[in-house]
């Protein structure tokens, strides 16, 4: 195997567990996941920054993923290996993110095996009611320290 996929395989080589970071249009929201990680756990966890575009993965790896790749392909062959999966609700939307998140990204999340922590931002026309309107960086607080945290105790 070669270029992207080899490169992600090699990373699934190592013995931590996988956190899957997806994120697309310019990584902001990825960004501060990884960072927030990376605060959090050092290099605990292997994490994957997975981008729909190579901007929003450079940016992720510019906040220290271990890994990362862009597009479709990457994101599709490389979910079913994680094991946790953070982004927005939108990573689960089809034609979301400015139709960034194809159809076969969100069917290929959707049904990964890994749990999902999605941060609740959407840019569709989509209202999750009853969820109170949190700034960011408490979002990315909560899902680092209190989600994660639990989950990470089953990996």
């Amino acid at each position: 195997m070669t270029g992207v996929q080899g490169e992600i395989m090699a990373a699934f080589k190592t013995n931590r567990p996988r956190i899957c970071v997806i994120d697309g249009q310019r990584g902001g929201i990825g960004v501060a996941l990884i960072k927030r990680l990376k605060e959090e756990f050092g290099e605990e966890y292997e994490i994957i920054a997975l981008g729909t575009n190579a901007v929003a993965t450079a940016q992720m790896m510019k906040a220290r993923a271990n890994r990362g790749a862009s597009g479709e392909n990457a994101i599709i062959q490389t979910v079913p290996q994680a094991h946790v999966i953070l982004g927005t609700l939108s990573i689960v939307l089809a034609h979301a993110m400015m139709g960034e998140v194809t159809p076969r990204i969100a069917e290929a999340i959707a049904s990964a095996p890994a749990p999902k922590l999605l941060l609740p931002l959407t840019q569709a026309r989509l209202e999750i009611v009853g969820l109170a309107a949190e700034p960011l960086p408490h979002l990315v607080e909560k899902i680092v320290t209190q989600r994660l945290r639990e989950v990470l105790k089953h990996v």
